[in-house]
């Protein structure tokens, strides 16, 4: 059975190889659209998600498909990637000496069945100093990202701690990951024991 990940992010495609199943690589091809007023964000990253894996399973009707999008809603709004430095500097000092929600909704389609969830992770960002953001601002990684940051990455340092799923702020929740799929009857070890595995392997703390 053919899996297709709809999505171009090195993160997710990083994330998805450790369930140990072969994918290939099919991205949507038309924008996303920004959130509406206030739009719920977990139902705006599930509607996102859809989008995409709608638009792929058009081209591969006989795959599974799976799509994922995510997003961070603090500061009362929805925070996508930044589209200018000053976007981000803004973004991240709204964020800071907060707590803030990573949600990613993840959809597989196979055939005419579609299956869809969202996964909420809370975050908590270090009070940072301005100079700090802007150096962090001047590594280049925060333009891709939602929110204007990377925990697994530089922007790790500006992280005072999780609770949740940290795959899920990665860019795509194992745990619901594999359940979905293995409704789509491809063999997979369990959710728990693929986020354990995973988070082991690169070191971090498991719960």
């Amino acid at each position: 059975m053919r899996l297709i990940l709809a999505s171009a992010s090195p993160r997710r495609r990083h994330l998805l190889a450790q369930l140990g199943v072969p994918f290939d690589i099919a991205t949507a091809e038309r924008p996303e659209r920004p959130p509406r007023g206030r739009e719920d964000p977990a139902l705006y990253g599930r509607a996102l998600a859809i989008a995409k894996a709608s638009e792929v399973a058009e081209r591969f009707p006989d795959a599974v498909v799976l799509a994922g999008d995510t997003t961070v809603y603090g500061d009362g709004r929805i925070m996508n990637k930044p589209g200018s430095e000053k976007e981000a500097f803004d973004m991240l000092t709204a964020l800071r000496g907060k707590t803030h929600e990573v949600l990613t909704g993840v959809v597989v389609r196979c055939g005419d069945a579609e299956y869809v969830d969202c996964q909420r992770t809370t975050v908590a960002m270090n009070d940072a100093s301005n100079a700090a953001i802007r150096d962090y601002i001047r590594t280049g990684e925060p333009m891709d990202k939602a929110g204007a940051y990377a925990i697994q990455g530089a922007g790790g340092a500006l992280i005072a701690g999780i609770d949740g799923c940290l795959d899920n702020v990665i860019g795509l929740p194992l745990c619901v990951v594999s359940r979905l799929l293995r409704r789509c009857g491809l063999e997979l070890p369990s959710g728990e024991e693929i986020c354990r595995h995973y988070h082991v392997a690169q070191g971090w703390p498991v719960e």
